[in-house]
């Protein structure tokens, strides 16, 4: 009995450091190196799976481009106006942080309320290809367990439902279910 004893302890313990460690933000990693848009590409996906990548397939010999592949975001109106709306969205999201907002670059850090975990998420307009090219992965640990996919997918759920808000004749815009507008 006194060794399950210490053995509940010590776990409990140890779950108590383990958060600790997360709140005083030491689960956060460092900000990735080389963000940003290079000869007409964001950063290569993660080697491990812990992240998404539009342009995961414009790397032939990475070993995930076909498991980071995540289509890119269709624009809604015209470039300047998705990009807009996409800052509206990931702003409302819980432990997003803006990082870098310009016209057609938004960079984002999305942090996790108690391990404060970080997840670099990264949206460039990419105009010669009419879409907004994305990039998200998680700084730390080598799966993810789709957390960065999941969140791009509900960004752009957000995204075309704040898109169908605005179209004339649709029935957000005619009044009949005007709570769907609101992502």
């Amino acid at each position: 009995m006194t060794v399950l004893k210490w053995l509940l302890g010590g776990g409990t313990a140890l779950v108590l450091l383990v958060l600790l460690a997360g709140q005083l933000g030491l689960m956060q990693g460092r900000p990735p190196g080389g963000i940003g848009v290079h000869d007409g590409k964001l950063k290569p996906p993660s080697n491990a799976d812990n992240s998404v990548s539009s342009q995961a397939r414009a790397w032939p010999d990475h070993p995930r481009r076909e498991a980071a592949h995540i289509e890119p975001l269709r624009l809604f109106g015209d470039g300047a106006a998705t990009m807009s709306r996409l800052r509206e969205i990931v702003a409302a999201i819980p432990g997003a942080r803006i990082a870098t907002a310009r016209e057609d670059y938004l960079y984002v850090q999305f942090t996790t309320p108690v391990m404060r975990y970080t997840d670099d998420a990264e949206f460039w307009l990419d105009r010669g290809a009419g879409v907004v090219q994305v990039r998200s992965a998680s700084r730390l640990g080598s799966h993810d367990f789709g957390v960065n996919r999941r969140r791009i997918e509900e960004i752009r759920s957000r995204l075309s439902e704040g898109a169908a808000a605005a179209l004339p004749g649709t029935a957000v815009n005619s009044g009949q279910a005007a709570s769907a507008a609101t992502p």
